[in-house]
């Protein structure tokens, strides 16, 4: 954190660094406080606060749900009830105001791959949320836009997330076959993304700029979201997400199985 904060310093901005876990809605409360009286009303609004989980779902703890809803999605949550509010009041007073959220979901939020359960919920509950907000923004004013990206592998610290989770929702219990499968399968495809984190960053202010609403890492991934709408159009049962790699999917059946 310090070397972020000294790095944006050395281009000639002014900073406001906090320390927070954002599934605590009193300590985002107190993040906007704090935003508020040293820079106003921002208009800028991103919510990147993210964190990884795997496995077959009835395997997942009430830890588990409590650690990866709260920071996946309670923490964008938060951040919408906190700063949203703050927008609107500053595009009231001042009709040259203008603002945008970006919320980060992720492809999960747009189709289920199995044995990451609890991360699909909170992605999917992103994108709803962030469809809602437009929705809601656009009821209010023509002043404040808003985003949702939804990234594909991109090689980030995600992956080793755990790391950050708080002592009270650390459980005790050994990690299940599957989970150790899910943690294998997301160390290997993030830690080989070929987007970088620099690039996405340039494609949601692109987005930004041209305000639009759906922002992708990786436009390639899309087909499988029309795959997954077809199905719900046509009243299919959910359609196999390895048709196209028959290999992948057979092999994570059999680690499974044979782990049991």
């Amino acid at each position: 954190l310090d070397k972020a904060v000294a790095e944006i310093e050395a281009l000639g901005a002014q900073v406001l660094a906090c320390r927070l876990d954002v599934a605590r809605a009193s300590e985002v409360e107190a993040m906007g406080a704090a935003t508020f009286e040293r820079f106003g009303a921002p208009h800028f609004v991103f919510n990147n606060a993210g964190v990884a989980g795997g496995g077959l779902i009835w395997e997942q703890t009430l830890k588990d749900w409590e650690w990866i809803v709260g920071v996946n999605l309670m923490g964008v949550a938060h951040g919408v009830r906190v700063f949203t509010p703050m927008m609107i009041e500053a595009a009231k007073k001042d009709p040259s105001y203008e603002g945008h959220i970006v919320n980060t979901a992720s492809m999960a939020g747009l189709v289920n791959m199995p044995n990451s359960g609890i991360y699909n919920v909170t992605k999917h509950g992103v994108v709803a949320m962030s469809e809602s907000l437009y929705q809601d923004l656009a009821l209010v004013t023509t002043q404040i836009h808003c985003s949702v990206l939804c990234p594909f592998f991109v090689p980030t610290g995600i992956h080793t997330s755990d790391r950050n989770r708080p002592a009270e929702l650390i459980d005790d219990a050994k990690p299940t076959a599957s989970q150790l499968i899910a943690k294998a399968m997301g160390d290997k495809a993030i830690s080989s993304g070929k987007v970088s984190a620099a690039q996405v960053a340039q494609f949601v202010f692109d987005a930004m700029a041209e305000e639009r609403f759906y922002v992708f890492s990786h436009p390639h991934a899309i087909g499988a979201v029309q795959t997954r709408l077809e199905d719900i159009m046509q009243k299919r049962n959910p359609s196999d997400p390895f048709k196209d790699r028959p290999q992948v999917g057979q092999m994570l059946r059999d680690a499974i199985r044979n782990a049991g």
